[in-house]
C-alpha cells in the first residue's frame, strides 16, 4: 500500500499542480449553472401568459350571482348557448379559444335549494375545458377557478366544479417543468459528465506514455500491478471529485431552470431524497466513464491521439443521452438498469420526472461500479503488457 499510495499522492499533485486540467474540472460545471439559468427564462416564457393578457371565457348560462366577481377580476365574458359549447371546445384545442365554462341552468336556484346534510342528490357542478398547452388558456382557467373556488367557500360547499373529472385537460407548471426537464436534462448531463472524464485519464496514462515518464515508472521497483491499482484509484478519485463537482453545480442550478430563471433555492419539486439519488446516479456513470476512457488511453502513444480515440465515445454517450427523451417515461423493467450508460440515463429521466423506484436507481448505481471495477481489472492486465504499455 505504501508503493500505492505514493502513486496516488503523484497524481494528486500532477493534477492539483496544472491550472488547466482544475479548469476542465470546473468548466463543465459552471456551464450546468449558465445553460440551466438560459433554459429556465426559457421555461417561464414558453408557460407564462402575456403580460397584457386579458382572461376570455365562453359562458353558458351566466349566473347573476357570479357575473359581478367575474367583471371585477377584469375577465372578457362572452355568452353563449349550449349549442356552441363543442365548437368553442373545438377552438380551445386549436389555441384560437381560452376557456368555456358551462353553468347548470337556473344555478343560483339549485344553490340555494341544496344542503350538504341534507340532500340526496349531486350538487350543482360548473364544467369547465381549457387548453393546458397554452399560456393564457391555462391562466383564464386557474382565475375562474379561483374565483369560483372562492365563491364556493362562501357558500359553505353549494356547489362542484369539474366533479366528474379529475383534471380536466390540465397540466400544472411543475407538472410540464418535469416532463421537459426529464426529457432534456439527461443528454445534457451526460455529455457534461463525459466531458469532464475525457480532461482526466488520457492525461494521465496516454500523457504520461508521450512524456517518457510511465516508461520510467513501469522499469523501477516496484510492481506493476501496484501502478495500476494506484492509477486506477487515483482516477476513482478524482473522477468522484469531478462527479461531486458536477452534482452540487446540477443540485444548485435545477431551482433556477424549475423556477422560471428565478433565484430560488427550494422550488418546491425536488426534495432531498431526489437530489441523493442524483448524485449517486451522477457519481458511480462517472467512475464507469473514467474506466471505460481509462482503457481507451491505455492504447494510444500521445494524449492527441487518445482524445481523437474516446470522441467517438462521445457520440454514443449523446445518443444513450437522447434515448431518454424516447418514450413516455423512465423504463419499469429492472432488466433495463444493468445496462451501462443507459441505465444511468434512465434512472436522470425517471428521478427528474419524479417517478422512479428507488431499486432501479440502486440497481444502475451498483451495475455502473460493477462495470467500472471490471475496467479496472482490464487496466490493471494491460499495465502488464509491455507492447501496450512500450509502445510509442
Amino acid at each position: 500500500m505504501k508503493n500505492v499510495s505514493t502513486v496516488m499522492n503523484k497524481e494528486f499533485a500532477r493534477f492539483f499542480g496544472d491550472k488547466r486540467m482544475m479548469i476542465m474540472i470546473v468548466i463543465p460545471a459552471v456551464l450546468i449553472y449558465v445553460i440551466y439559468s438560459f433554459m429556465g427564462t426559457a421555461l417561464e416564457s414558453m408557460f407564462s401568459p402575456d403580460e397584457d393578457h386579458t382572461p376570455t371565457a365562453y359562458v353558458v348560462n351566466m349566473p347573476a350571482s357570479i357575473s359581478p366577481l367575474v367583471q371585477a377580476a377584469g375577465m372578457d365574458v362572452r355568452n353563449i348557448g349550449i349549442g356552441e359549447v363543442e365548437e368553442v371546445r373545438a377552438k380551445i384545442s386549436r389555441k384560437e379559444a381560452e376557456l368555456c365554462v358551462v353553468f347548470p341552468a337556473d344555478f343560483d336556484r339549485l344553490v340555494d335549494e341544496y344542503d350538504a346534510q341534507t340532500s340526496t342528490g349531486p350538487a350543482p357542478n360548473i364544467e369547465m375545458f381549457f387548453n393546458s398547452t397554452e399560456p393564457n388558456s391555462s391562466d383564464a382557467y386557474s382565475r375562474m377557478y379561483m374565483l369560483l373556488d372562492y365563491y364556493e367557500s362562501l357558500l359553505a360547499n353549494k356547489f362542484d366544479i369539474n366533479r366528474e373529472v379529475d383534471k380536466p385537460d390540465q397540466a400544472t407548471a411543475e407538472d410540464m417543468s418535469a416532463g421537459f426537464i426529464s426529457m432534456l436534462m439527461p443528454m445534457l448531463l451526460m455529455l457534461f459528465l463525459y466531458s469532464g472524464c475525457i480532461g482526466l485519464a488520457p492525461e494521465s496514462i496516454a500523457g504520461e506514455k508521450e512524456r517518457g515518464t510511465l516508461a520510467t515508472l513501469l522499469v523501477t521497483p516496484i510492481k506493476r500491478s501496484e501502478l495500476a491499482v494506484g492509477k486506477i484509484l487515483s482516477l476513482a478519485v478524482l473522477s468522484f471529485l469531478s462527479g461531486l463537482i458536477m452534482a452540487i453545480a446540477t443540485i444548485v442550478s435545477l431551482p433556477k431552470i424549475v423556477a422560471g430563471g428565478e433565484d430560488v433555492i427550494d422550488a418546491g419539486i425536488y426534495g432531498f431524497r431526489d437530489y441523493l439519488y442524483l448524485a449517486l446516479v451522477i457519481l458511480s456513470t462517472i467512475l464507469l466513464m473514467v474506466a471505460v476512457i481509462s482503457i481507451v488511453s491505455a492504447f494510444a502513444k500521445t494524449v492527441k491521439e487518445a482524445n481523437t480515440a474516446v470522441m467517438p465515445l462521445m457520440i454514443v454517450v449523446m445518443l444513450v443521452g437522447v434515448s431518454g427523451m424516447i418514450g413516455s417515461g423512465s423504463q419499469l423493467d429492472p432488466i433495463y438498469y444493468i445496462i451501462p450508460m443507459y441505465g444511468s440515463v434512465q434512472s436522470m429521466s425517471g428521478i427528474f420526472s419524479l417517478d422512479y423506484s428507488a431499486i432501479n436507481i440502486i440497481l444502475a448505481s451498483v451495475s455502473s461500479i460493477v462495470y467500472a471495477c471490471a475496467g479496472g481489472f482490464v487496466l490493471t492486465r494491460m499495465f502488464n503488457n509491455e507492447k501496450i504499455m512500450f509502445a510509442r
